[in-house]
């Protein structure tokens, strides 16, 4: 608290539930807006754990109600608050961002894909399977093939199937409670993956990021190209087209990452929502105007959203992914900046596990090749 000319002013306190890198990123912008920025980290020493005024279960309600009571305004590191204890929070009076009613389309993907169709949103054919002759039946309409998914729960490829027969998914429907189903999609015949943000304020108004292009390695991120290369004017134009109209028919508050896919028939299909910062956008916070983070926290305590436009040409951003075999990560960067003075380094503060994101580099220029090869080299560093 500051005192000025007689008036007392409270920085606004922004709470975020997840104490994991999301968070973490969302410290520096808090700090240049003048928001105090708290955290309920699930552990000891997590990503997040310099903002992290609280440590303990998310899925405890008196421990989540704790927590807020400290808050002007709550928001997430992920989207796995279970419904009760959000629905409860706003009952309580507490502004809640995304709310309940949006977040239910970024936990449970049967329930979005109802919902997108409602929308009139384009996306892969699906359906609710409790069998698996039920599945069969899709697989038989769909050239023989699909993709399962559990509905909640499932990110960076975990929870995704590819099946070419029922039998494939049987572990899954043995596992599926009573009265619940498994979704399924068409498999998709994709010529790339691309990313649509947007951000969106309780007020109304919207911003929305250039789309991107996004390169998948064993279902887990790997590269992001800002803005998406070759993309014509009419699939720039649907993409946000489809970005708006998702976070305006969701009431999403917040930043929106919506997946998609360009297909080899020219169409532009949905294929997972994020209402959070998301991996897609990292590239935005050494390559726009307004950082994912930054514009994050502005949405969500309502204030004006900032310019998505590039700083440059082009920008990449490339994960670290797994880390060192030996040695820890932090011994790493002398050797990156002196190689590559230009990248910019991010890492999460955590250890070192194959196949785990510990990090990610941006690279800007006015050169798509050459911000590709100085991302990935500096990345090479961390390995």
């Amino acid at each position: 608290m500051v005192e000025t000319k007689g008036r007392r002013h409270m920085a606004l306190r922004v709470g975020v539930i997840g104490g994991g890198q999301l968070a973490r990123m969302m410290i520096a912008p808090a700090v240049e807006l003048g928001l105090d920025l708290r955290v309920l980290a699930e552990g000891e020493g997590m990503s997040a754990q310099l903002a992290a005024t609280a440590v303990g279960d998310y899925h405890d309600l008196e421990t989540v109600r704790a927590f807020v009571a400290d808050v002007d305004v709550v928001t997430f590191d992920h989207e796995h608050v279970p419904q009760h204890i959000l629905r409860a929070l706003v009952a309580d009076g507490v502004a809640v961002h995304p709310g309940p009613d949006a977040l239910q389309f970024a936990q449970d993907k049967l329930v979005m894909r109802a919902r997108l169709a409602d929308l009139g949103v384009p996306q892969p054919d699906w359906a609710a399977v409790a069998s698996e002759q039920e599945l069969q039946s899709f697989l038989d309409a769909h050239d023989g093939q699909g993709v399962v998914k559990t509905p909640r729960g499932g990110y960076d490829g975990k929870g995704v199937r590819v099946v070419r027969a029922a039998s494939d998914a049987r572990d899954w429907f043995a596992a599926v409670p009573a009265g619940e189903a498994l979704l399924v999609e068409e498999l998709v015949p994709f010529v790339r993956e691309l990313a649509q943000q947007v951000a969106r304020r309780p007020s109304g108004e919207i911003a929305a990021y250039p789309v991107v292009e996004t390169v998948q390695r064993d279902g887990v991120c790997a590269e992001v190209i800002a803005p998406a290369p070759a993309a014509a004017e009419r699939l720039v134009e649907v993409a946000e087209s489809i970005g708006v109209r998702i976070a305006e028919g969701l009431g999403v508050t917040g930043m929106l990452a919506v997946e998609l896919f360009e297909t080899d028939d020219e169409r532009i299909l949905v294929n997972e929502l994020a209402m959070r910062p998301h991996n897609s956008g990292h590239w935005s916070q050494d390559g726009a105007v307004t950082g994912q983070f930054e514009q994050h926290l502005r949405a969500v305590a309502d204030l004006p959203l900032g310019s998505t436009a590039p700083r440059a040409p082009w920008s990449v951003m490339v994960n670290i992914l797994g880390g060192p075999a030996e040695g820890g990560l932090g011994e790493r960067f002398a050797s990156a900046m002196v190689a590559h003075p230009e990248a910019k380094i991010h890492t999460y503060g955590k250890d070192p596990r194959p196949g785990r994101k510990v990090g990610h580099v941006n690279v800007s220029s006015s050169d798509l090749d050459d911000a590709v090869y100085v991302a990935r080299a500096a990345a090479a560093h961390f390995a």
